[in-house]
């Protein structure tokens, strides 16, 4: 692993920390952890097992159409593509292709075989799968450092498995977890989103944040909901000192007024005070906890 890469530079890109945000009747920075949040619905079993179909789901090479509501999305157009998507797919895919040989001419047999047979990355990343969040924002070369876990709304409910994966088996001894500006699902977690998809609804009922809140402020407590579920989560792994949780905040609209693209550091093990962050991060103090002072 490259000396360039040590686990503060990657934590310690922004900390001074957010201005004191009120979301509801309380601010982020008063949060201890004892903010609870709303459990993830249970399905109920089906009383029996769908029968199996006939008919094949492949056929003469061809998969077969199934009807479904969503059939409804491209009615008008007979199911053909549309001229401005086929661009839109071409232009795509060339670029990926493209960047993709770029890629491979600047990195040479040595780079690869570094982790070809086993990844060992030193944090687990949670951050939403907006696509204005990319990894390249926090790391120059995220490869095999960064065990990218990603969903909307950056939320631990609906992806726990793979946390527990990266903090449990890979070992990683940081869990960072980024929120956003301009987050749409702390928008739609904070309005009525009864009219959209069953798939996207369970999602989003378990982002606790209050209703009609202001989304920079819904965004930031979201943050300390997750770290707080985390601690819960990972509570023997914090209390030994073998894993930091660390809450930050990408801002590319610049809404907390510490610059545009700036990754500021809100929570650290439960701690929000803007003064303790700034303290611990310029010590590099990221197995203190907020619990525990």
């Amino acid at each position: 692993m490259s000396p360039s890469r040590s686990l503060p530079a990657i934590v310690a890109i922004a900390c001074f920390a957010a201005p004191s945000v009120v979301p509801a009747q309380e601010t982020p920075q008063a949060l201890e952890p004892s903010v609870k949040q709303s459990p993830a619905p249970v399905s109920a079993p089906a009383a029996h097992a769908a029968a199996p179909s006939r008919k094949p789901a492949v056929k003469h090479g061809r998969v077969s159409r199934l009807r479904s509501a969503s059939d409804s999305h491209d009615a008008a157009g007979h199911g053909e593509p549309h001229g401005n998507e086929v661009a839109q797919v071409r232009g795509v895919v060339s670029t990926i292709l493209a960047a993709n040989q770029a890629y491979m001419k600047g990195h040479g047999a040595a780079y690869f075989n570094a982790f070809a047979d086993k990844q060992t990355p030193r944090a687990t990343v949670l951050t939403c799968a907006d696509s204005r969040v990319q990894a390249n924002v926090m790391h120059a070369d995220p490869v095999n450092d960064l065990f990218l876990v990603r969903d909307i709304g950056n939320q631990i409910a609906t992806v726990e498995g793979s946390i527990e994966y990266g903090v449990r088996h890979l070992h990683t001894p940081l869990l960072l977890i980024v929120g956003h500006a301009a987050c749409g699902a702390i928008k739609a977690a904070s309005s009525d989103y009864s009219g959209l998809e069953p798939s996207i609804r369970k999602e989003l009922d378990t982002i606790n944040i209050p209703k009609g809140g202001d989304p920079t402020n819904g965004a930031l407590l979201n943050v300390n909901n997750q770290v707080e579920s985390a601690i819960l989560k990972f509570s023997g792994e914090v209390e030994s000192g073998h894993l930091a949780v660390i809450g930050a905040f990408y801002d590319f609209r610049n809404d907390l007024k510490q610059g545009l693209g700036k990754l500021v550091i809100t929570n650290i093990n439960g701690e929000t005070d803007p003064e303790i962050l700034r303290t611990w991060t310029r010590q590099g103090q990221f197995f203190k906890t907020g619990f525990a002072k």
